[in-house]
């Protein structure tokens, strides 16, 4: 059977509880580059969780000409804290009972990394494309990362679902025309 649908999911927040996974990570990268630590998680999640990293870095207190090294850096110390994670098991369900009709993809803010989480719980194989902050010119809250996915299949918007939990990737969602459910909590 051909597919003409098209599920898309974000990863953080949405299939994934990352939070402490990226807190954590960023603490290491900000630590071990010899800047000062101002924020703690409940700042962490509050003030710096949605936007990319060039959004909330300077929250964190990182100068702007070290933001790709901090950015760098979190990367390699993002695997080591895998361990943090939460997988939305429902949400995992619901892809794999929708996979016979629905192409399946994920569209992340986050950088070509994610893709070690998927790895990490075994789920890579659940999606048939991937496209990361580094697939794209404009992240969230622009919805350039969603087209390119509904490009990629030759979906429409109209027979699209997409699945977020962010201020900024319910912005961009919505601009797409596609349906849009909300992430809001899970456990």
């Amino acid at each position: 059977m051909e597919k003409s649908k098209l599920v898309i999911c974000d990863l953080d927040g949405t299939l994934f509880d990352t939070r402490r996974v990226n807190y954590m990570a960023y603490r290491e990268a900000i630590e071990k580059a010899g800047l000062p630590v101002n924020f703690d998680y409940d700042k962490y999640v509050k003030d710096c969780w949605g936007p990319s990293y060039r959004g909330f870095l300077p929250i964190m207190g990182v100068p702007e000409n070290r933001f790709e090294e901090i950015h760098d850096a979190k990367k390699l110390y993002y695997k080591e804290n895998l361990k943090y994670a939460t997988e939305n098991i429902h949400l995992f369900n619901v892809i794999k009972a929708m996979r016979t009709e629905y192409h399946t993809a994920v569209v992340t803010s986050g950088s070509s990394n994610s893709k070690d989480i998927l790895r990490y719980f075994n789920r890579m194989d659940l999606f048939e494309a991937i496209f990361t902050l580094d697939d794209v010119t404009n992240g969230k809250p622009d919805p350039e990362g969603f087209f390119k996915a509904m490009e990629y299949f030759k979906v429409k918007p109209e027979n699209t679902i997409i699945f977020e939990d962010s201020e900024v990737g319910l912005t961009a969602a919505r601009k797409t025309g596609a349906s849009v459910c909300i992430v809001d909590d899970f456990r």
